[in-house]
């Protein structure tokens, strides 16, 4: 008795110290197995008397319980394991539901290396490797089990081979989305650039130097990738744009003798040559009302003290035959200017390439040292490019603090540049006779297909993709282009500054194969640029190079929002709404351009206005953005066609109101109807006027 007392007493004490995630099942298992134990030996105990009995007592008492105390011996044994299976589990769900407030995170650094872990201590050295690595995470794990993947960049330049490519397979989700940023502190730039090193002084002759520059000039030779010549059109140095060789100089221009359309040849003076003999790859580019043009010399004959001028193809044909926009030869002549030639090479600051050898020629500024000087020459278009499809789209993409820098743009070079409206580039155009279409008005004189410039970064077929607190800067033609196909993304507390063409270019203006007078109305919505918001931006210095570009340029776009962004220092127009110069029904409704601050614009070109629409806009709102100095070029040739607000062909179903300008300068050209004025001009608030451009947590821009 006193046994079975005691093995009661064991059942109790395991009972006692089972773990909590065990069931009252396996207590009461382990309780009976011990009870049972207790009884059995018990009896055994009680009915040996002898050697001899033992066996009987075994076969009567042992064999018919054996199964039954086993088994529940074996039950407690397993529920045991269970529990500490079950206590371990509870722990690692409890730890996993901790990991999900903290994100999966991918260091990077230029001095890492790829076959790094990619942790703080051990950075990888590639955004693509880092990219992978994400596209991996995503691929073998549930996305919604991480709260975000976080890509962090280290200080430094990022020099790109190829363009970053983010496909659908690169995607995050609503509650898991994938962001690149910079670290803490820190400031990462992917440039498409190339550091030019081993600069010497010329201190051999070279023909058509001008007489100013011996001397002074320093040289390298041409860099390659892949055993090529890299050719380019723009040149900085210590963070600052060095000036392709040009004559004349600074902001003066030359002027047209004779522009003559039926034989395709201008007539300039000879001293605008400045000793240059052969075209070589010498180009004028043309100031043209609201656009330039850019032709490249394909001969060039001296008649006394004029010189004949004749321009490579494609161009040559466009820009004859092209009837908006065209040199305006009012009393003296149209302004232009030619550049790319040694004989322009005549000023500190100013820079020329070799062709075919692609040798550099530069002469310094007066505080440049190019022995230690920063020198970099693009050779990418485009650094990031953002493309699903229609069906399956890239999305949930965050970029934070990061710069993009140094692309350049060769198509100039090769096939001219001669562009409709905000740097859409003509690929076909000429005059229509007799007027008009079947499918289009009666008035239509002139029909034109088109091409887009590139972006730095480019966004396609995608969503829900955001850039804060980034910079695109040194750019040769767009910074951000948002083409077609997207929705709901932003573009928030970024920096636009140092761009040859559009700060941003938004939704679909044209395809190739679609004449622009058509309106764009797509059977599948999915197509429009929808619900975009660009806010608080610093967007300054743009269109530089092509100064027909604009600061803010969206296309066929619906339900878009243009915040509190501060728009100055540019050569035209400041934001451009629209495409199409139809009054017929088309895809954009809906859009509001609010509160921006739009200032020191029009630089160089005319028929311009701070705010700028065209085509039916149903629903749209144009409200409480402060405009003002606008400032007109002496080459224009009308100076007196400039307006704060300017609603263009077509412009319809559009209200505007509460808009702050010094005057009530306004344009109101082949409207259609619908459109709503109220109180705009001098007498709008003072509130309302100071309230445009950044909002105050954004001001720090202005310092940057």
């Amino acid at each position: 008795m006193r046994l079975r007392a005691y093995l009661r007493g064991n059942a109790r004490f395991h009972r006692s110290a089972a773990s909590s995630p065990r069931s009252a099942d396996f207590q009461v298992c382990c309780i009976a197995g011990f009870e049972t134990c207790a009884a059995l030996l018990a009896r055994t105990l009680q009915n040996f008397s002898c050697a001899a009995d033992w066996k009987s007592a075994i076969q009567q008492v042992w064999k018919p319980a054996l199964r039954r105390s086993v088994s529940l011996l074996g039950f407690s044994l397993i529920f045991s394991l269970a529990g500490g299976c079950l206590a371990k589990a509870n722990s690692e769900i409890k730890s996993a539901a901790l990991s999900r407030d903290a994100a999966t995170e991918i260091w990077v650094a230029p001095d890492g290396s790829d076959q790094n872990s990619g942790a703080r201590e051990t950075p990888l050295q590639s955004i693509p490797a880092a990219q992978r690595k994400a596209r991996e995470i995503r691929r073998i794990t549930e996305p919604a089990a991480q709260r975000e993947i976080k890509i962090i960049l280290r200080v430094g330049r990022y020099s790109l081979k190829e363009p970053i490519f983010f496909r659908a397979e690169d995607s995050g989700t609503e509650t898991s989305p994938t962001i690149f940023e910079a670290a803490p502190g820190e400031h990462p730039i992917l440039s498409g650039g190339i550091v030019l090193t081993n600069w010497h002084k010329l201190s051999e002759s070279v023909s058509g130097l001008p007489t100013a520059a011996r001397g002074k000039i320093w040289t390298i030779d041409a860099p390659r990738i892949g055993n090529r010549v890299v050719y380019f059109r723009q040149l900085w140095v210590n963070n600052h744009k060095a000036i392709r060789a040009r004559q004349p100089n600074g902001d003066q221009l030359q002027r047209l003798l004779i522009w003559d359309r039926t034989n395709q040849q201008a007539w300039i003076s000879k001293s605008a040559l400045a000793g240059l003999h052969e075209p070589a790859n010498a180009e004028m580019v043309f100031q043209q009302q609201w656009e330039i043009a850019i032709c490249r010399l394909k001969s060039l004959s001296v008649d006394g003290d004029r010189a004949r001028v004749t321009f490579h193809s494609p161009e040559s044909q466009l820009q004859f035959e092209h009837p908006w926009p065209q040199p305006v030869m009012s009393s003296n002549g149209a302004p232009f200017f030619l550049a790319n030639a040694i004989e322009f090479l005549d000023s500190p600051g100013e820079w020329f390439q070799e062709f075919p050898s692609g040798r550099i020629y530069y002469w310094p500024r007066a505080n440049e040292d190019l022995t230690h000087a920063e020198v970099i020459a693009p050779t990418l278009e485009t650094l990031v490019q953002i493309e699903g499809t229609l069906d399956h789209p890239a999305a949930h993409l965050k970029f934070r603090g990061i710069q993009f820098a140094h692309t350049t743009w060769m198509r100039p070079s090769e096939k001219g540049h001669v562009p409709l409206q905000a740097g859409m580039f003509l690929l076909d155009a000429y005059k229509l006779s007799p007027r008009g279409t079947r499918d289009h008005s009666a008035g239509l004189d002139n029909q034109a297909w088109i091409g887009r410039p590139p972006g730095a970064v480019s966004v396609k077929n995608a969503n829900h993709i955001a850039f804060e607190r980034c910079r695109f800067e040194h750019l040769a033609s767009a910074g951000l282009d948002i083409q077609s196909g997207t929705h709901n993304d932003a573009i928030e507390s970024c920096v636009f500054r140092d761009i040859g063409g559009n700060g941003i270019q938004l939704g679909k203006f044209s395809d190739p194969g679609f004449e622009v007078h058509h309106p764009f109305n797509p059977s599948d919505e999915r197509e429009i640029a929808t619900r975009e918001r660009i806010a608080n931006n610093l967007i300054t210095d743009c269109a530089n190079q092509d100064w027909g570009c604009v600061g803010i340029a969206a296309g066929y776009v619906r339900d878009i929002e243009i915040e509190h962004n501060e728009i100055s220092d540019l050569p035209y127009t400041g934001i451009s709404v629209g495409w199409g110069w139809n009054k017929a029904p088309n895809a954009m409704r809906d859009n509001r351009i609010i509160a921006n601050h739009i200032h020191h614009i029009a630089k160089r070109l005319g028929d311009t206005a701070g705010i700028y629409t065209l085509s039916p806009q149903p629903g749209s709102l144009i409200a409480s953005n402060s405009v003002h100095s606008i400032q007109m070029s002496p080459y224009v040739s009308d100076p007196e066609h400039w307006f704060y607000l300017y609603l263009d062909e077509g412009s319809s179903h559009i209200t505007v109101r509460d808009n702050s300008c010094p005057e009530e300068r306004f344009l109101k050209n082949a409207n259609g109807p619908g459109n709503i004025w109220m109180n705009n001009g001098p007498m709008v608030s003072e509130e309302i006027k100071n309230a445009a451009g950044l909002e105050p947590a954004f001001r720090d821009l202005l310092n940057k």
